[in-house]
């Protein structure tokens, strides 16, 4: 275990997350992983149907804050999900004057194949690697991602 993580390492990675976040990125990513899916599934609309895998059950300004979207946006993407029976609205048990947008069982098919489209890419791009490597790689992220500087824990904190 490192006692002081030297200053350029934390650059290095700071460098590599940048190149990860940026939109031109995932959008490229999220237009790979849609391709072919089916209607209204494209690299606009998968953060929407992606977040709702995640969260479950919510109305589009919750949504809007989990995917970096405004609510009108998610608003206008959700419609065309729900035109192709991915997601469908619904009155909120808890607040009779909101909606929650709800994924429906194709939309949860259709994350299930680009989740599994993402994991095969991921697993292809790792198999030139040593396993060891590999291995170390996905610990050390897991540990990035639970405990680091982004953890739900550690933004609780601020």
């Amino acid at each position: 275990m490192l006692d002081a993580v030297p200053e350029d390492l934390g650059h290095e990675i700071a460098d590599a997350l940048a190149v990860l976040l940026r939109r031109s990125v995932r959008s490229s990513l999220y237009r790979e992983l849609t391709e072919g899916v089916g209607p209204g599934v494209d690299e606009l609309t998968y953060p929407v149907l992606s977040g709702l895998a995640r969260t479950g059950p919510c109305s589009a300004a919750e949504l809007a804050l989990e995917i970096g979207l405004d609510r009108s946006g998610v608003s206008r993407r959700a419609s065309r999900l729900e035109a192709e029976g991915l997601v469908r609205r619904e009155p909120d048990p808890r607040d009779a004057r909101a909606i929650l947008l709800v994924l429906t069982r194709t939309g949860s098919d259709v994350v299930e194949i680009t989740r599994g489209r993402l994991a095969d890419r991921i697993a292809a791009d790792l198999s030139s690697w040593p396993e060891e490597q590999a291995q170390a790689f996905a610990a050390g992220l897991r540990h990035f991602v639970e405990q680091g500087p982004f953890s739900p824990r550690a933004t609780e904190e601020r």
